[in-house]
């Protein structure tokens, strides 16, 4: 079992549903990202996505474009993120890490030799935002050979004649996309989360995550009741974003004020699953 769908399971158990909050790589700076990874589990982070910084993210609203603008200024590079895991797994070999980004640097960085690196340095699974369902063949493979959970994401305008096309091979969770944009823009309403997520069971037995559109702790409270996570990134990279100084560097406060509104998010899905 992977450490993905152990942790699901587990939360199963516990009559609960997952918070996946999301640090995008070198945003600011190296040191800083790192500290948010490291605080995240003790913050209540079930699961954490990290975001590879990219040239060109499509899917991403203004607030994640300039996270990943500040990662590349830095200078981050796909090995620098695969570090961020590696030392993040001599402290904490439980918490599931999910890397998230988009297909180019990945191809640069050579496939199969990424899947390798990403498993040795203890990722635990891949979200290509711009990965074709019919292209999958160029990362499904390697996946599978190195055990790296899969995961795809599913739309709103996904008919349930292309859902199990789209969900083919996929692992660990599905996530789902609440709305027809890119991230931090607006967000699902509960009507269309209540309709939409029975749809995706139909066709999966996979744990559904919900993103885009999840900023309070109210909305990650509902993700998670009506699903069985909430992912949550722009909100925290806003938060970040209006604690930097004016040379874009984290003000001494920047990663306690992050992490306690993970904590806050964390406190309103467990206090979900608890009342419902």
């Amino acid at each position: 079992m992977s450490r993905i769908a152990g942790r699901f399971a587990e939360l199963k158990r516990q009559g609960r549903g997952a918070l996946i909050p999301f640090v995008e790589a070198w945003d600011p700076d190296g040191p800083t990202s790192m500290a948010l990874l490291r605080g995240m589990p003790g913050a209540g982070a079930d699961l954490i996505e990290i975001g590879i910084p990219f040239t060109d993210p499509m899917a991403d609203g203004p607030i994640i474009q300039a996270a990943g603008k500040r990662g590349l200024k830095a200078g981050v590079k796909v090995a620098h993120v695969l570090t961020m895991v590696r030392e993040f797994r001599r402290e904490d070999s439980a918490t599931p890490v999910i890397l998230m980004g988009y297909l180019n640097p990945i191809l640069s960085y050579g496939p199969e030799r990424f899947c390798a690196d990403a498993a040795a340095a203890g990722v635990d699974g891949l979200i290509v935002v711009d990965l074709p369902t019919e292209e999958a063949d160029l990362l499904l493979p390697w996946c599978a050979a190195n055990h790296l959970d899969f995961i795809r994401l599913v739309a709103p305008t996904t008919d349930d004649a292309r859902l199990p096309h789209v969900l083919n091979g996929s692992s660990g969770f599905v996530y789902y996309v609440s709305i027809t944009g890119i991230t931090g823009t607006a967000s699902a309403s509960t009507e269309h989360l209540t309709e939409a997520i029975p749809r995706i069971r139909r066709t999966t037995d996979l744990p559904i995550a919900i993103g885009f559109g999840v900023r309070s702790p109210g909305q990650a409270a509902e993700a998670a009741r009506i699903a069985d996570a909430a992912v949550v990134a722009s909100a925290l990279i806003d938060t970040l974003a209006a604690n930097l100084d004016a040379q874009g560097k984290a003000k001494p406060d920047a990663v306690a004020k992050v992490l306690d509104q993970v904590r806050a998010l964390a406190e309103g899905v467990r206090g979900a699953q608890i009342a419902a």
